[in-house]
C-alpha cells in the first residue's frame, strides 16, 4: 500500500489504536518540548507523579517567553526549570538561547521522529519531516514519563504546491493564503502536508514559518518530506548523520486535495484581530501604522530578518514608527551581526531586542493603545499584543519593513528597488553549549529542586459528582481563543507557577468581575460556561483549563471545541459538551441554572446527555467525544488523579 509522510509517521510509532479518522490512536513520542511560560506546570507534574528520569529520546526546556525580569518571579522559575531539568534529565536552553521551535529544529530535531510540546506551535518541527504536534503540559508530563499520546485520528489533507514564488512574496504569504481560504478552523481534525514541485522553492526555516502557522489552522499537524534540502539544513547545523530520507511513496492518496499555485500569490496581511481575516495588502494599503515588528516562531529564519535589513539599508525609518526587532536565536543573531545586517537596521533606527518571544506573547513591545501595529507573529488575538485595545495585522517581513519605511501599510511590491536576493550563510554559527545537555542519572538523582517563593503546587482536584447544578456564568461566541479565556504578557505569565494567583486574571479581557463571582460559587455549586465554535483557539496553555477549575468550572456547553483545549479540559476533569443541535446554543443565557443527573453512569452508556434548563422548564440533548479511556479520566477528576488511582492499582 503507498502511504504518505504523515501515515508512514503515525504507522510507524502507533501503539494503539486503527487509522480511522476521529477515532482515538495512541502513540509513541520519541522528543519533547516544553517552555517556561507552560514548563513549570510540566515539571510540578513530573514530580507529583515521582518521574525519576525522562524515558524519551530527548526532551529539552527552553526558556523563551518570560525573560523579562521585573521582579524575582521570572528569574526564580527559570532556576527551579534548570534545576528540574537537571533532575529530571532535559536539555536546558538558558534565557536568550531563543525560541524553542527554532532552536529545536536547529540542535535536537530529527526526521522520522514524533515530536510533542507544550506549546501550540510545536507543529513547526513538522518542517523537519517529523510528526510535530503540541498538547496541554499534563500530556507533555505524561510522555516524559515514557506513556503514549492520544489523540483522535486526523485526515491528511494534502497540499501540493506548484509554481514559482514572486519577488516580493514569501512563505509567510503561502499560508496566510491558505488561512484566507479556510479561516481558522479549516484545519480542526487534520494534518496538513505539503508536496508537490513548489517544495524546491522552500528552504527548510521557510516551511518551518508555513508548519509553525498550521496551528492557526487549528491543525492537528503539519508534515513536510525529509529531503535533499533537510540534508542540507542537518549539514549546515553539523548533523548530517540525523537525516535520513522520508517522502510520500509515488501513489500514496490523501483524505482532502488542494493545489496551492505560488506563482499566483500575491503579498498578504490578515486584519485585525483574527488570523483568518486575511486580504491581498491593497486592500488595506496607506493606513497609517505606529509599529512595525520582525521576528518569532512564525518568521525565525536569517533570511526573515536579512530581508528586512537589506529594505531598510541607508534609509531612515518613517517618523512616530517603532520597528521592533526580535531575534529568534543566539546562534542566528550572531550571523546577523557577522553580515553587517544589525548594523543595517540599527542605522535605520530600528530598536533591538533579546532573543526570545517577547511581544509575540506580549511580553514586552505592547503598542500604542488603538493604533496599528504590523507583525510578523502568528497571532493577532485581541489584547495578546498586552495592549487591551490593540489593532494587529500579521504579515511578512516584506511588508513589514516596506511600512516601516513608509509609515504606512506599504506593498513592498511599490519600493523603487531591486528584490533583495538573501540566502542563508553557507556555514553559520554553530554552538552546541547554547543548549545544556542532561545529567548523567546518578547526578541527577543528586539535584534538589529550587522552588522560589512564587511556587505554589496543585490543588486536589475532586472526581466528576453524580448530579450538578450551576449556573451559566458567561455565554461567549465564536472562536473565543485561550488568549481571551487567560491572557500572557507580563502581568500574567509569571504567575504561570502559582495556580491561586494567576486565575485571578482568568476571563478578565470578557469580564473583569468573573474572578470574584466565580469565587462565590466555588464551594457551593461551582459554574459552567457556553460558548460558540472553535471555543478555545490558540495556545495550548493548560492554565485556560486549570485557573477555570481551580475557580468551580465543572462543565463546558459549545458548538465545537479547538483540538488542544477540548484535550486539556477533559485532563483537569471539566466535562466539554458539545449540543447535538448547534441551534440550541441559542437556548442558553448567563444566569440560567443547567441541572444535571445521573451523570456518573451516564457517561458510561453513551456519548448523549440531557442539561435542563431549571428556570425555563427545558432540556437539551448534548454529546461528548470521550473515549473510554478518557470517559476513566473524568470520573475521577482528571489525568492527575488517574495516574495515582492506576499506580495504587499497580502497585
Amino acid at each position: 500500500m503507498a502511504l504518505n509522510v504523515s501515515q508512514k509517521l503515525i504507522n510507524e510509532h502507533l501503539v494503539s489504536g486503527k487509522l480511522t479518522p476521529g477515532e482515538e490512536i495512541g502513540l509513541s513520542i520519541d522528543q519533547t518540548l516544553t517552555q517556561d511560560a507552560t514548563g513549570t506546570m510540566v515539571m510540578l507534574e513530573l514530580e507529583a507523579m515521582e518521574i525519576e528520569r525522562a524515558k524519551t529520546e530527548a526532551s529539552a526546556q527552553y526558556v523563551d517567553h518570560n525573560v523579562i525580569q521585573e521582579d524575582s518571579k521570572n528569574p526564580d522559575d527559570h532556576l527551579f526549570l534548570e534545576s528540574a531539568a537537571k533532575r529530571f534529565g532535559l536539555h536546558f536552553s538558558r534565557p536568550g538561547n531563543g525560541v524553542s521551535h527554532p532552536v529545536h529544529m536547529q540542535r535536537l530535531a530529527k526526521p522520522g521522529r514524533t515530536l510533542l510540546g507544550s506549546d501550540s506551535h510545536t507543529c513547526a518541527n513538522g518542517c523537519m519531516g517529523m510528526l510535530a504536534m503540541g498538547a496541554g503540559g499534563i500530556d507533555v508530563a505524561m510522555a516524559i514519563a515514557g506513556e503514549p499520546f492520544y489523540v483522535k485520528m486526523p485526515q491528511i489533507w494534502g497540499i501540493k504546491l506548484t509554481g514559482k514564488l514572486p519577488d516580493w512574496v514569501s512563505a509567510k504569504d503561502i499560508i496566510l493564503e491558505l488561512l484566507r481560504r479556510h479561516d481558522v478552523k479549516g484545519g480542526v481534525g487534520k494534518v496538513m502536508e505539503y508536496y508537490g514541485p513548489g517544495l524546491e522553492e522552500l528552504s527548510a526555516m521557510d516551511r518551518h514559518v508555513i508548519a509553525n502557522m498550521g496551528a492557526e489552522l487549528g491543525a492537528t499537524a503539519s508534515v513536510f518530506p525529509s529531503d535533499q534540502e533537510i540534508k542540507r539544513f542537518l549539514k549546515s547545523q553539523g548533523r548530517e548523520d540525523d537525516w535520513y530520507e522520508i517522502t510520500a511513496d509515488k501513489d500514496a492518496s490523501y483524505d482532502i486535495n488542494e493545489e496551492v499555485n505560488l506563482s499566483e500569490l500575491v503579498p498578504l496581511i490578515a486584519k485585525p484581530s483574527s488570523p483568518g481575516n486575511v486580504v491581498a495588502i491593497d486592500e488595506v494599503a496607506g493606513e497609517d501604522i505606529y509599529q512595525s515588528y520582525v521576528g518569532s516562531s512564525a518568521n525565525p529564519g536569517y533570511r526573515d530578518f536579512a530581508v528586512a535589513a537589506e529594505i531598510v539599508k541607508g534609509q531612515q525609518i518613517a517618523s512616530g514608527v517603532s520597528f521592533d526587532i526580535n531575534p529568534t536565536s543566539r546562534q542566528m543573531l550572531t550571523d546577523l551581526v557577522e553580515n553587517g545586517h544589525i548594523a543595517s537596521l540599527l542605522s535605520s533606527g530600528a530598536r533591538l531586542h533579546q532573543a526570545g518571544c517577547n511581544g509575540c506573547i506580549g511580553m514586552g513591545q505592547a503598542p500604542a493603545t488603538g493604533r496599528n501595529s504590523l507583525r510578523t507573529t502568528p497571532r493577532n488575538f485581541p489584547g495578546r499584543s498586552g495592549t487591551r485595545e490593540d489593532s494587529v495585522f500579521l504579515c511578512s517581513p516584506e511588508v513589514a519593513a516596506a511600512s516601516a519605511l513608509k509609515g504606512k501599510i506599504t506593498d513592498p511590491r511599490t519600493l523603487d528597488m531591486k528584490y533583495p536576493d538573501v540566502k542563508d550563510p553557507d556555514k553559520p554559527t554553530v554552538d552546541f553549549r547554547l543548549l545544556e545537555e542532561p545529567l548523567p542519572l546518578e547526578e541527577a538523582k543528586k539535584t534538589e529542586l529550587h522552588k522560589g517563593p512564587n511556587i505554589a503546587s496543585l490543588p486536589d482536584m475532586e472526581p466528576l459528582p453524580d448530579e450538578i447544578e450551576v449556573p451559566v456564568l458567561l455565554k461567549v461566541g465564536d472562536n473565543f481563543s485561550t488568549d481571551e479565556i487567560l491572557a500572557g504578557g507580563a502581568r500574567v505569565l509569571p504567575y504561570r507557577s502559582n495556580l491561586p494567583e494567576i486565575s485571578k486574571f482568568a476571563f478578565e479581557i470578557l469580564d473583569e468581575d468573573y474572578y470574584n463571582r466565580s469565587l462565590s460559587l466555588k464551594e457551593k455549586s461551582g459554574h459552567a460556561i457556553v460558548g460558540g465554535s472553535n471555543y478555545g483557539q490558540g495556545s495550548s496553555r493548560e492554565h485556560a483549563a486549570l485557573a477555570p477549575r481551580y475557580l468551580g468550572l465543572r462543565v463546558v456547553f459549545v458548538k465545537d471545541f479547538a483540538r488542544i483545549h477540548w484535550q486539556n479540559l477533559v485532563n483537569f476533569g471539566i466535562l466539554p459538551l458539545t449540543f447535538a443541535n448547534e441551534d440550541d446554543y441559542n437556548q442558553f443565557d448567563p444566569g440560567d441554572i443547567i441541572v444535571m443527573k445521573n451523570l456518573r453512569e451516564n457517561i458510561k452508556k453513551g456519548n448523549e446527555l440531557k442539561a435542563s434548563l431549571k428556570d425555563k422548564n427545558k432540556e437539551i440533548k448534548m454529546l461528548h467525544a470521550l473515549s473510554d479511556r478518557q470517559v476513566e479520566i473524568m470520573l475521577t477528576g482528571g489525568l492527575i488523579n488517574w495516574v495515582k488511582d492506576k499506580q495504587i492499582r499497580n502497585a
